[in-house]
């Protein structure tokens, strides 16, 4: 699944892919991944992503789906 919030909240902070990507440590390629769905990144790398963009976890990587 598509991960638009952390487009949305990297392009909120008018940051690249790649200026992001260097915040953190990875490459570019992984922070696309990340944002295609195609790569589900480690809890430190989430954490330190969210504490690039200045939001949560929550904000970012939580399913809002359906609960059952």
């Amino acid at each position: 699944m598509k991960n638009l919030r952390l487009k949305s909240a990297r392009a909120l902070k008018d940051m690249s892919q790649e200026e992001l990507a260097k915040a953190v440590g990875v490459s570019r390629q992984t922070i696309n991944a990340i944002e295609k769905g195609d790569y589900n990144p480690t809890v430190r790398l989430c954490v330190a992503i969210c504490r690039v963009l200045g939001v949560t976890l929550n904000d970012l990587f939580w399913d809002d789906g359906p609960q059952e």
